[in-house]
């Protein structure tokens, strides 16, 4: 009897850590998984389509890297309590952060737009019907979202549509997958050819995205005033009870974030790469491609999930490009508002989800924008990365609570990493 109730007090104990580790988890996680939009989902299923396991090693470079960046954009967050671009503004030529906010602006409106066409595309190849018809209803199902739930209960949707990604887990399991080919991918470059190296540009900028930046600081300082704390500039008390907590939401949501890229790119690899199909253009034609050889549950897992990833995406991509804006003219911003109380943040969602629809109606290739918009975020990534490497490393603006000198380390080395990626990624654009 004794060991049973011994038992029993270790489930309850468990069961009680495992649950206050998932209520910690938040931005870090929905950040995670919105870095697997549609546009990602497209770059993951050409790597392992053309390379087949062969550039799988990339994802495990990513993690350290791209972990520690958007832990410097929650850090800036939580400790200043405002988002990225007031903190830019407030150091840098306020005409350099616009500039740069500019360019986001628009690659985040063109990856909407890409993201809304694959998301309408998966839909029609489902369950029938016109491509455009779905684009206005995600549009608009999107929008209201943003516009009509509060914080906090939209901040549990987005939580739950993350487990729209485990789609592609489960497509790995019921496909003939080489484990041992994965496992040698997993950790040795096989392929260091031209095409392989655009290939590693492309997920390098599929992965470390400048929207994330702006979408989890500002998030950080979103539920900060949700749970009406201070920013820990002015309330110290609790910063390591905080930092762990973004550690462990920032550390699980990447990993989370890599794990799908790596079963996306290991179901296609499987599939597609075994078949000779070597060329995908689009998520939906990825899911398409697969259903002759893995069949129709595989297929529609895929497709479900490229649908699911869109919801969480879109509302991202707008919303942190909103933030931004809003924060360099000095706007109201913030989900918990009423669109009435923040007329000018909540406009730039409207506005650039709108655009993002004109661009599946116009004769504009989505995936020709979506390739302008990898460009831009190249261009835009690097000094981004290097000012918030300034911000986090400033004591007049961070205080006693600088970064530490691990992330400062992993935060310059990934900017040097996208230093490079970005002038590769120029070099073999305009060759």
């Amino acid at each position: 009897m004794s060991t049973r109730r011994t038992s029993r007090s270790w489930a309850r104990r468990l069961e009680s850590a495992c649950a206050e580790s998932l209520e910690e988890l938040g931005p870090g996680l929905i950040t995670g998984a919105a870095d697997d939009d549609p546009s990602g989902i497209a770059t993951y299923s050409q790597a392992g389509a053309q390379f087949g396991y062969g550039l799988m090693w990339t994802m495990v470079l990513c993690y350290p890297l791209m972990s520690a960046v958007q832990l410097v954009s929650a850090h800036i967050g939580r400790v200043t309590g405002s988002g990225l671009a007031n903190n830019l503004v407030s150091t840098f030529p306020k005409k350099v952060v616009g500039v740069l906010v500019a360019i986001l602006l628009i690659a985040n409106t063109m990856n909407i737009g890409a993201d809304l066409s694959a998301m309408a595309a998966s839909a029609s190849l489902v369950a029938g019907g016109g491509e455009h018809v779905f684009v206005i209803l995600f549009a608009i199902a999107s929008t209201l979202l943003q516009l009509f739930v509060p914080y906090h209960r939209y901040a549990r949707i987005l939580k739950w549509l993350t487990l729209s990604l485990f789609a592609y887990v489960a497509v790995l399991l019921v496909v003939h997958t080489d484990w041992t080919g994965a496992l040698i991918g997993l950790v040795w470059p096989t392929d260091l050819g031209r095409d392989a190296l655009v290939t590693v540009v492309a997920l390098l900028g599929t992965t470390i995205s400048p929207y994330l930046f702006f979408w989890q600081s500002s998030q950080e300082a979103e539920q900060m005033a949700d749970e009406h704390r201070k920013p820990l500039e002015r309330s110290p008390g609790g910063a390591p009870k905080q930092f762990r907590r973004m550690r462990l939401d920032t550390l699980v949501g990447m990993a989370f974030s890599n794990a799908i890229a790596l079963a996306i790119i290991m179901a296609t690899a499987a599939t597609l790469h075994r078949q000779g199909i070597t060329q995908i253009s689009s998520a939906a034609q990825a899911a398409e491609a697969l259903r002759p050889f893995a069949g129709p549950f595989a297929f529609l897992l895929f497709a479900f999930g490229i649908i699911g990833t869109g919801f969480l995406a879109v509302p991202v991509l707008a919303g942190s490009g909103a933030f931004a804006v809003a924060e360099v003219f000095g706007w109201k911003e913030g989900l918990e508002y009423q669109p009435q109380q923040a007329a000018g943040f909540y406009s730039i969602i409207v506005l650039a989800t709108l655009i993002g629809v004109l661009i599946d109606w116009s004769p504009i290739d989505p995936i020709r924008a979506l390739f302008w918009s990898a460009v831009l975020n190249g261009l835009a990534a690097v000094p981004l990365m290097a000012a918030m490497m300034v911000v986090v490393s400033s004591k007049r603006i961070m205080g006693q609570f600088t970064a530490s000198r691990p992330l400062l380390l992993f935060g310059w080395a990934a900017t040097l990493v996208m230093g490079a990626a970005a002038a590769a990624m120029l070099l073999t654009s305009f060759a």
